[in-house]
């Protein structure tokens, strides 16, 4: 471990009168990853404002029964932070009325920045801020259903794409609306998770706004983290592709907050317990069977780098008990050192650029308050 000391980096990030985020550090929702066991284990490394799965407004208020167990908090967590997804304000005007009422949440983050096509294609995520009063009338609704009861947060990117870009005018639109702070994602739909995100609107909006913004894109290492805040101007950092298989990030981050850069390399024995812990904690929470089949897809993110023959990671991609599991692990050369070589390198998704999915005419009349039929999805989960 290496360890540089510095000027503390940024203050806590506060959201309304209750909630102090302490380093400001946002995980950002990953659809089949951020669930209560992944959440969990993140916070037994570091603080920070943990994001479930993204929710569908419609699956939420229609108790879909997938929907209703992903929006599962630990005892002990706190805050409890779901993210948001709709088209309709009135959908979403009500779920938000749900969570208050019934106490499922003590915040809520819209997504406006998810650029995969079954969302869309409908009008929703990263493609709904172009048509600016709907997006101006979503947020409005759901801040106040909210009511002051909880704080209302927004993520979104840098628009369509290049010729396309909604980051300012809906930015500023949602501070007008009262959310606690905006996350920009520095990319574009069309950009998807390719390239380098670009981070000067992000020093822009931070500049414009007078709430809170948050940075995300390429932060792979706690020592991006300072830097986005350094070049950037922002208040604190979401972290999304960077933490798959890798929960201790949020220590490096929590330490390069108080003033320490760190980076922590754990052999592959330190590794194979962080595996295990998870497989275990995804086991609590549905089941061991289906928490062990749930936990296969970490195994390529938690090796990433170290050497693991392929008849063993094929083995342990096919694990469905933990005591199967835990027998495949110990096979492996638990002595390597950590590779540092995957440091600072990408992590899940890279795909670059491709054309954005969108509804007929979208981009045709940016003033439309039209919610596209079929807008809303039935269901949560990707």
């Amino acid at each position: 471990m290496s360890s540089l000391a510095q000027e503390t980096v940024a203050a806590p990030l506060q959201l309304g009168e209750r909630i102090s985020v302490d380093p400001p550090v946002v995980l950002a929702p990953l659809a089949g990853i951020t669930n209560v066991a992944f959440r969990r284990l993140c916070r037994e490394y570091g603080a920070g404002l943990y994001i479930c799965e993204m929710i569908t407004s419609r699956a939420l208020v229609e108790r879909n029964r997938k929907t209703m167990q992903m929006v599962s908090f630990a005892a002990d967590e706190t805050p409890r932070s779901m993210q948001l997804y709709g088209v309709d304000p009135a959908v979403v005007a009500q779920a938000v009325r749900m969570i208050v009422e019934e106490d499922l949440a003590d915040h809520v983050d819209l997504n406006f920045g998810c650029p995969v096509p079954k969302v869309t294609r409908r009008g929703g995520g990263s493609a709904l801020p172009w048509r600016i009063n709907l997006f101006d009338d979503l947020v409005t609704a759901a801040v106040r259903a909210a009511g002051g009861q909880i704080p209302v947060t927004v993520k979104m990117r840098l628009g369509v794409d290049s010729d396309h870009l909604t980051y300012r005018e809906a930015a500023l639109r949602a501070q007008d609306a009262g959310v606690a702070y905006v996350a920009l994602h520095g990319r574009t739909a069309a950009d998807f998770y390719g390239g380098q995100a670009d981070w000067e609107p992000i020093a822009e909006l931070a500049a414009l706004l007078d709430i809170p913004v948050l940075g995300n894109g390429d932060i792979w290492e706690a020592a991006d983290a300072v830097r986005m805040v350094a070049e950037t101007g922002c208040a604190g950092v979401v972290v999304g592709r960077g933490c798959l298989g890798r929960p201790w990030l949020f220590g490096d981050l929590a330490a390069a907050f108080a003033g320490v850069q760190e980076t922590s390399m754990p052999d592959l024995a330190e590794v194979s317990k962080a595996m295990f812990r998870h497989a275990q904690l995804l086991g609590e929470w549905l089941g061991e069977e289906r928490g062990v089949i749930d936990f296969r897809k970490h195994v390529a993110w938690y090796l990433k780098g170290f050497t693991v023959g392929s008849d063993l990671r094929r083995s342990m991609a096919m694990a469905s008990g933990l005591a199967e599991l835990d027998d495949l692990l110990h096979q492996m050369d638990l002595d390597q050192p950590f590779p540092v070589e995957v440091l600072g390198r990408p992590r899940g998704r890279t795909s670059g650029a491709r054309p954005v999915s969108l509804p007929e005419g979208w981009l045709a009349d940016r003033t439309s308050r039209a919610v596209p039929f079929g807008a809303e999805l039935a269901d949560s989960g990707g």
